[in-house]
């Protein structure tokens, strides 16, 4: 196996044609040079050079064997570049899952501006819901996920990326729809539409104490997979329902959303990653989704 530094050698003395001044070049002495050249003619089991007492000159098999020299060592150059940048953040892959809101509203401005600064690194992106985005960090299937998180896990590090306040969403025609807002405790004996646990449990566990400090607790009629559908739901005239205020816009044909009277909030997107992860391409995007403060 040839190595980068007998390639250099052999570049130097082939450009030069004089074993003096090649080793000038290369700022050593000339027997460990011609001791090298030798002993890559061995190697190799081929004359490179032709040796006088008055001139250097290639064979064919060292104009051949220059030229593999020049693609090795421009190689070896690309490579130290691309780990240059893959240190710095400017180059890799970054594996990514976010939960299905964050695709229309967070993410398209973060990759925008990633992209816009690291065009060279690739992204990887998944729609998951919140429980597989942690785990998708905790097994390492993920670099980064953009879920709703509340923090509570020492083994990853959680920034909030947007908060959101809840909204009581009702079907038209709902006696408690004409008001400005809604008194949560109001509902606390309506046909209730809600995503179970096992879909997203904090997010479930975060309602379930919303209507807690209200004074009930919720028992659901119909139950949903997504918030998305828990709308539609809504709008078939089937219950009502509690979901923040980004997901109720634009307005679902036969719903109404109203405020709380007590504002209730929430971390709707959370970005999530290795609280232990020293990943530059993370720290990347990091800075590009958090607002600077």
């Amino acid at each position: 196996m040839i190595e980068v530094r007998q390639a250099r050698y052999f570049i130097a003395v082939a450009e030069e044609l004089h074993f003096g001044r090649a080793a000038e070049r290369l700022q050593m002495s000339q027997p460990p040079l011609s001791q090298a050249i030798r002993h890559l003619e061995r190697q190799l089991d081929a004359q490179l050079l032709e040796r006088s007492s008055r001139s250097v000159a290639l064979t064919e098999p060292g104009a051949v064997f220059l030229q593999h020299c020049y693609a090795l060592t421009a190689a070896a150059e690309r490579a130290q570049v691309a780990a240059a940048q893959a240190q710095a953040g400017y180059l890799g892959t970054l594996t990514i899952g976010a939960v299905t809101s964050a695709f229309s509203e967070a993410l398209p401005a973060i990759f925008g501006r990633l992209r816009a600064e690291r065009p060279r690194i690739e992204l990887r992106v998944r729609e998951l819901d919140t429980t597989e985005g942690v785990q998708g960090l905790l097994d390492g299937r993920l670099d980064i996920a953009v879920i709703r998180h509340t923090g509570n896990d020492e083994r990853l590090r959680s920034d909030p990326l947007r908060r959101d306040r809840l909204v009581a969403a009702l079907p038209e025609g709902h006696p408690l729809a004409d008001g400005d807002t809604v008194d949560l405790a109001a509902l606390a004996d309506q046909p209730w539409v809600w995503i179970p646990r096992a879909i997203s449990p904090r997010y479930h566990d975060e309602l379930v104490a919303v209507c807690h400090q209200a004074g009930f607790s919720p028992e659901p009629r119909h139950r949903a997979n997504s918030i998305h559908s828990q709308l539609a739901m809504v709008g078939c005239g089937l219950g009502v329902g509690l979901v923040p205020h980004t997901s109720s816009q634009p307005p679902v044909p036969g719903v109404v959303c109203r405020p709380l009277r007590e504002p209730a909030h929430l971390v709707e997107l959370a970005v999530v990653r290795r609280a232990t992860d020293p990943s530059p391409l993370v720290a990347q995007f990091v800075r590009h989704a958090l607002p600077t403060p």
